[in-house]
């Protein structure tokens, strides 16, 4: 395993338990507990990953073999950068990261930051101008804000993988890999679209992802290329 925080989280500890505070909500304790006790929080801050996130790819990409040297690699809806970071890493010097996000996001070493909306005009152009060629992979770990109404975040984290999906076939290489947060068992539609633009389709939860989330990646590899992904 290569990469600062490859060894992910270390040896359990005590787990901390916080002091009820007059103006914190009961809510809000229960998170800043969740927070202080989560092991890939604390090794993310210790490796200087700016999310716990960091983790959730490191396990995916040592999986699937997604990301190698010289590999050049999108990330959508990068801030605030985890994600982006681990992919310097992996592609190295002789490849090429382009972040970006409606945020502004800081700097990132080996990262190329672009700040926009990937449906806004010219935005393809400046992504590929950034790029220098097609990509080897385009990832999106973009998440809707859940309602709690199961049917409901199953159509928003679908639609962000869709709309992911658009911006991803006019980039890819033949060849080529998406990656993005998808529930299994979601929109079929979607699931057949990514069948035709891809040889293979399989849906992985790294372990990085907590126990209690219905969160899943869907992790397509083989990129037919043309317009076998258009969906017919």
């Amino acid at each position: 395993m290569s990469g600062r925080g490859a060894g992910g989280p270390g040896k359990r500890r005590a787990p901390v338990r916080l002091k009820r505070a007059r103006r914190r909500k009961p809510s809000s304790t229960r998170w800043l507990q969740r927070q202080l006790n989560d092991p890939y929080v604390r090794a993310a801050r210790e490796a200087g990953y700016r999310s716990r996130a960091a983790y959730k790819l490191i396990g995916l990409a040592e999986n699937a073999d997604i990301l190698r040297p010289g590999q050049r690699v999108v990330d959508l809806g990068a801030a605030p950068g985890g994600w982006s970071q681990v992919a310097a890493e992996r592609v190295g010097p002789s490849g090429r990261v382009v972040a970006l996000d409606t945020s502004a996001i800081e700097p990132i070493e080996g990262v190329v930051v672009l700040t926009l909306d990937a449906g806004e005009a010219g935005a393809l152009e400046r992504i590929r101008a950034a790029l220098g060629g097609p990509a080897d992979l385009v990832m999106s770990d973009m998440a809707a804000p859940t309602t709690g109404h199961a049917p409901t975040d199953r159509l928003r984290v679908s639609a962000l993988c869709e709309t992911a999906l658009d911006l991803a076939e006019p980039l890819l290489a033949p060849g080529g890999c998406f990656l993005a947060k998808l529930r299994q068992g979601g929109d079929s539609a979607l699931q057949l679209r990514l069948r035709r633009a891809f040889e293979r389709v399989r849906h992985a939860k790294p372990a990085a992802s907590r126990a209690e989330s219905a969160e899943t990646y869907v992790v397509a590899s083989g990129f037919r290329g043309g317009d076998s992904g258009t969906g017919g």
